[in-house]
């Protein structure tokens, strides 16, 4: 009898260097027991200094791809880069379209380096399209200043972020505070229809960080798809990306990635 395993999606931007968007988010999908499809959004080219060139995929092949997942059973989805107002818009049309059971946003708006991975209107268009289909927002503070129109400093204002960022349509939101000015703690809000609770982890000493934001969300969808609910999912997914920071390869003359081939099962 053939081995059956549950199928998430992603559906985001490539990195050539491996340790960000579908790339680590197909590690992670792998390290936790699931196979992972893709839907490329976007192309780009970089390395451990920053992002060199990006080409965006047409609309239309987007959605091709996101329904071309359909044969698989894919029954969870996440977002990441998705390069511009049209592409949020294709992955909305396409994962409504396919009916996915749920649907991880995370809203990347810029790289690490400080490249603009979105484009003019994509903030606007991924609150009026994409954020109705969210069971599970991530944004960092600055994508949640962005989408909310207003800055974000701290604990107090996570809290009411996370509550005004469920009144767009997510089932859940965490709102993740590594930009917070705390030098022992890393806190990330989660909020859900049943209350809010603090995650915190202790600030780990490194800068190789790169793909964090990739491989927590990653991580939720992957106990998604296992059939693990929201906020547990969430809980797990931080613990995983926790341990995956501390096992980050320093590869390269910059910013080393996190190695989501370490996190807790």
């Amino acid at each position: 009898m053939a081995l059956t395993r549950p199928v998430a999606l992603t559906v985001g931007g490539s990195d050539s260097s491996g340790g960000a968007g579908v790339v680590a988010d197909l590690k992670t999908f792998e390290a936790l027991g699931v196979w992972g499809a893709v839907a490329v959004a976007a192309v780009t080219a970089q390395n451990s200094l920053g992002v060199g060139a990006i080409h965006l995929v047409p609309p239309a092949v987007v959605v091709a791809q996101i329904a071309a997942a359909g044969d698989l059973g894919a029954s969870t989805a996440k977002t990441g880069m998705l390069g511009s107002a049209a592409g949020v818009r294709a992955a909305a049309d396409g994962l409504r379209a396919a009916g996915i059971a749920a649907v991880v946003v995370d809203p990347v708006m810029r790289a690490s380096h400080g490249a603009d991975l979105l484009g003019d209107g994509g903030v606007e268009t991924m609150v009026a399209e994409l954020l109705a289909l969210a069971t599970v927002l991530t944004p960092n503070l600055p994508e949640a200043a962005a989408l909310l129109g207003r800055p974000i400093r701290d604990r107090e204002a996570m809290v009411e972020a996370a509550e005004a960022l469920r009144g767009l349509g997510p089932e859940v939101v965490m709102v993740k505070g590594g930009h917070l000015a705390e030098e022992r703690w890393s806190p990330d809000l989660l909020a859900g229809p049943d209350g809010a609770e603090w995650l915190d982890a202790r600030r780990l000493p490194t800068r190789h960080t790169h793909g964090t934001g990739c491989v927590l969300s990653a991580a939720i969808a992957a106990h998604l798809a296992r059939g693990v609910d929201a906020m547990e999912a969430c809980r797990r997914a931080k613990a995983f990306v926790t341990a995956a920071i501390e096992a980050a390869v320093p590869l390269g003359a910059g910013v080393g990635s996190v190695d989501p081939g370490s996190g807790p099962r």
